[in-house]
């Protein structure tokens, strides 16, 4: 009792003080600043340490079942009825009289068909394996958090480059607009750089909202109420810290049987299932009860002994063996076994079913992997090759030699490679990441 109060307020105290992070409005929140954060305040994450208490605590109230139940008892009973005179042969008036009864009784099992024991097992194996629902809920929780923080650094990058785009067209217009009062070039010229600036700041809007969306959606993923000055860090990602050797999926899947706690769980399940035949089982078995019990009484009725003397000559204690032979059940036994060796075949299928499914998502994170590798990499060389084209479009256009229309189409390729690049950029990080996740790598950059 005392370990949980102590984690109870150490849970407490993480929690006041992640929460005395957001009321800084200078304060970057890391990605791992908002798992932990999460972690703390998701109702799924509490709702499953609960649920593990509970089956902690039904741990301890099966092994008392190895221990003696006492019962102490107390009654007072009062009675009337009509005396009958031998003599006469005739009943007389009604005669009241009240009696006092205590009594104390305890019971063991001292033999259930090792029902007890086995109950005892199926309780531990019941409870490591809702820690390990409760760490698969934390993961899940985790790798949310984690999509969300990517969608909010995109969102970010790409607000910063709208912002260039913006800036640097913004300065084209003003010397266009020059331009086209000294006649170098025409109105329409002027003005088709004119839409552009247009159009670019209607994307940059857009992208401003995505990033309100998408920071909202990370706050709201946190429980974290939303707040104007929230904000993460986006300190630069160095690709090459996260991209390693292409990943082999035989290899993740190995080390993810090892680490994967929905693994572990259906692993556990199927123990548990096996033990809950050998419950089934003890049905079978006779049962033997060892009983003791030590009862006392007083009544009014015999008035010339007194309280005490009734109550010490009238203890009488009293100790018995039950033993409870199984003859016919009506089958209930025979069921009861049957539909346990039925549940341990489900809990083996559920095994298999759960190690198919961690296979089928590793080979999809590591084709994931490969193809954002692809991406990234043409969506460099297209950025590279849309930038060089747009430096020697700049040039010509500054000194006349490349219509507005030319050159706009050659701005808006670079925007496209730009996007394109940066949203390659962060797939790649992502699918790195999950691998990471399979793996059981911290969730961290």
């Amino acid at each position: 009792m005392r370990t949980i109060f102590i984690s109870f307020v150490i849970s407490i105290f993480l929690v006041h003080q992640a929460e005395a992070q957001t009321q800084s409005q200078d304060s970057l929140w890391s990605l791992k600043q908002c798992i932990d954060y999460a972690l703390l305040k998701n109702i799924q994450v509490q709702q499953g340490t609960l649920t593990s208490e509970i089956n902690r605590v039904s741990v301890q109230q099966v092994k008392a079942e190895r221990f003696p139940s006492v019962n102490a008892s107390v009654s007072q009973n009062f009675n009337w009825n009509k005396p009958l005179d031998q003599t006469n042969m005739e009943y007389g008036d009604y005669e009241g009289s009240n009696g006092t009864n205590y009594g104390v009784n305890a019971s063991i099992i001292l033999f259930n068909g090792f029902k007890v024991n086995n109950t005892i097992k199926q309780k531990q194996i019941n409870y490591q394996a809702g820690q390990m629902d409760l760490e698969t809920t934390r993961e899940s929780v985790s790798l949310s958090i984690l999509e969300a923080y990517m969608q909010v650094l995109y969102s970010i990058d790409q607000v910063e480059n709208c912002k260039n785009q913006v800036n640097s067209t913004a300065e084209q217009v003003l010397l266009a607009e020059e331009r086209m009062k000294l006649g170098a070039v025409s109105r329409l010229d002027y003005l088709q750089i004119k839409s552009q600036l247009a159009s670019e700041k209607s994307t940059l809007a857009s992208a401003e909202s995505n990033l309100a969306i998408n920071r909202l959606s990370l706050m709201q993923l946190m429980q974290l109420p939303g707040d104007e000055s929230f904000s993460v860090d986006t300190a630069d990602i160095n690709l090459a810290n996260i991209i390693s050797v292409n990943p082999l999926a035989d290899s993740v899947y190995s080390l993810a049987l090892e680490n994967k706690p929905q693994i572990k769980s259906a692993f556990l399940n199927e123990q548990s299932a096996q033990v809950n035949i050998d419950i089934a089982k003890a049905a079978y078995y006779p049962k033997l009860m060892l009983d003791g019990g030590l009862n006392t009484s007083y009544t009014n009725k015999y008035t010339q002994l007194a309280y005490g003397t009734q109550f010490q000559n009238g203890l009488a204690p009293s100790v018995g063996l039950t033993l409870s032979i199984p003859i016919y059940q009506n089958r209930s036994a025979k069921s009861s076994v049957e539909i346990a060796r039925i549940q341990g075949s489900s809990a083996q299928l559920n095994t298999v079913d759960t190690k198919d499914n961690l296979r089928k998502s590793i080979e999809q994170a590591c084709l994931d992997v490969l193809s954002a590798e692809k991406q990234y990499e043409s969506g460099l060389e297209e950025y590279n090759s849309a930038k060089e084209s747009y430096m020697l479009a700049f040039e010509k256009f500054n000194i006349g030699l490349m219509s507005s229309v030319d050159f706009t189409v050659q701005k808006t390729n670079l925007i496209v490679a730009e996007n394109n690049l940066l949203q390659a950029k962060y797939n790649l990080i992502f699918s790195y990441k999950t691998i990471d996740f399979y793996t059981g790598k911290p969730l961290a950059f």
